[in-house]
C-alpha cells in the first residue's frame, strides 16, 4: 500500500515538464478516454480498497489490462480488452487470516465501426476461472458485452454494460451479474483529463448491488525519446456493497501506450 501511494503520488506530482502538451498527445489522451479505440495500451491497475468485514481488512488489486485493437476490415475493428486480478487482502475476521491470489480472468472482445464521434462497440464477454481460491467463482462464465459513447470537442461520455452468466452450473452460486459502467472525462488541452465513472455491478443471485464512485485525475506523460505514459490517481466511495462488502477506496493507474 504505502509503495502504491508513493508510487501514485511520485508520477502526478513529477510535473507536467516531464513531457510536452503537444497537439498529438492531447489525441492519445481522447482515444485512451475512449474503450473501443484504436489504441494498444497496457494499462496497470492499483486499487486499495477500506475497510473488509468486522476486522475492517483491506485488498489490494492490480489489474493487469492489456487492449489489443485488430483492424477486421475498412470500416470496422475487433477491440480485445483483458482484466487479470492479481489480488492481496488482510483478514477481515478473526481467524480467516491474510490472503493473496489471482482472479478470474474477464476478457470483452468489441466488435466497432471505425466512426468518430458518437461510437458504438459490442461484442461477447467470456470470464475465466483462473481465480484461486477465496477469489474465483470456480466456474466458466460468458455473455454480451455493449458499448455506446459520445465524444465531442474536450468531453468523452457514454455507458459499458455487460452481462455474465454460468456456463457450468456445478457451483452452488451461480454466475449471474450486470455491470453498468457510465462515464465521463473531460480532457483539457494540457492533457490533464477529469473522470468521473461508476462501476456499478448487480449480482442477481445474491440481489445485492456494488456501487462505486470513482473520481479522478490523469496526465499524459513522456519518457525518453518515444515512450508515453498516461497516469491517474482517483478516490473512490462506495454509496453500495453488501454486508461486509468496503466502504472507500484509492485507484492508481498506469498506462504504456504502445506504438503498432
Amino acid at each position: 500500500m504505502k509503495f502504491s501511494v508513493f508510487l501514485g503520488a511520485a508520477l502526478l506530482a513529477a510535473a507536467p515538464g516531464l513531457a510536452s502538451a503537444q497537439e498529438s498527445d492531447v489525441e492519445l489522451a481522447k482515444k485512451l478516454a475512449n474503450p473501443v479505440s484504436d489504441l494498444v495500451s497496457l494499462p496497470f491497475q492499483f486499487n486499495y480498497d477500506c475497510c473488509y468485514g468486522p476486522s475492517d481488512g483491506e485488498r489490494v488489486t492490480l489489474n493487469i489490462q492489456p487492449v489489443v485493437p485488430l483492424h477486421l476490415t475498412d470500416d470496422w475493428n475487433l477491440i480485445i480488452r483483458t482484466i487479470v486480478p492479481v489480488i492481496s487482502q488482510s483478514e477481515s475476521a478473526p481467524g480467516r487470516g491474510d490472503q493473496m491470489g489471482f482472479g478470474d480472468t474477464l476478457q470483452t472482445f468489441f466488435f466497432s465501426p471505425k466512426t468518430e464521434g458518437f461510437v458504438l462497440g459490442f461484442g461477447p464477454a467470456i470470464s475465466y476461472p483462473t481465480g484461486t481460491d477465496g477469489f474465483s467463482a470456480h466456474q466458466w462464465a460468458a455473455g454480451p458485452a455493449g458499448l455506446v459513447l459520445k465524444q465531442q470537442g474536450h468531453m468523452t461520455y457514454g455507458l459499458l454494460a455487460t452481462q455474465l452468466w454460468a456456463v457450468d452450473t456445478g457451483q452452488p452460486q451461480e454466475v449471474n451479474a450486470t455491470l453498468l459502467q457510465p462515464f465521463f472525462n473531460y480532457t483539457f488541452p494540457n492533457t490533464t483529463g477529469v473522470v468521473v465513472n461508476f462501476e456499478s455491478t448487480y449480482d442477481w443471485t445474491r440481489e445485492q448491488w456494488t456501487v462505486p464512485l470513482n473520481v479522478g485525475v490523469t496526465h499524459m506523460y513522456k519518457f525518453g525519446a518515444n515512450q508515453k505514459v498516461q497516469a491517474g490517481v482517483f478516490g473512490r466511495y462506495y454509496l453500495d456493497s453488501p454486508d461486509g462488502g468496503p466502504d472507500w477506496g484509492l485507484r492508481f493507474v498506469l498506462t504504456y501506450l504502445i506504438p503498432s
